[in-house]
């Protein structure tokens, strides 16, 4: 059975996890799941994930959680455009997230960044999700 949205169901699997109080998370591989997990690495929101490969042509991710002092450095993860509803954001009318202590990940035609690193590239696109 094929899945409507992958990226959707990746934030639920870490929400699900970090919820259990888990040091690590399983999903299934694609570019686009790493594009943002690379992102949520370079914010601190998590400490490390790879690529394992099961059998030829099918992969999965295994997500090192990050946790400081008991607490899950990810408090809330959201998922902002749906397949059902896209939404796109000019970076000037982007907001800002938790008054900038929170992020969102878009997808620009430079790649999946962060709001700050797209902030700083000047350049918009689809909102992926929201990170605090």
């Amino acid at each position: 059975m094929s899945m409507s949205d992958p990226l959707g169901d990746l934030l639920t699997r870490i929400r699900n996890a970090h919820g259990a109080r888990q040091t690590k998370c399983l999903a299934p591989a694609s570019r686009l799941k790493t594009d943002v997990l690379d992102v949520l690495k370079r914010e601190g929101y998590i400490r490390a994930w790879r690529v394992e490969e099961l059998r030829p042509g099918i992969s999965q991710i295994e997500i090192e959680l990050k946790y400081s002092e008991g607490e899950p450095a990810i408090k809330e993860i959201s998922r902002v455009s749906k397949p059902g509803r896209r939404v796109y954001s000019k970076i000037k009318e982007l907001p800002k997230f938790y008054n900038g202590l929170g992020i969102q990940i878009l997808s620009t035609p430079r790649g999946v960044m962060s709001d700050t690193e797209a902030r700083a590239a000047n350049v918009g696109g689809e909102v992926l999700c929201r990170v605090f």
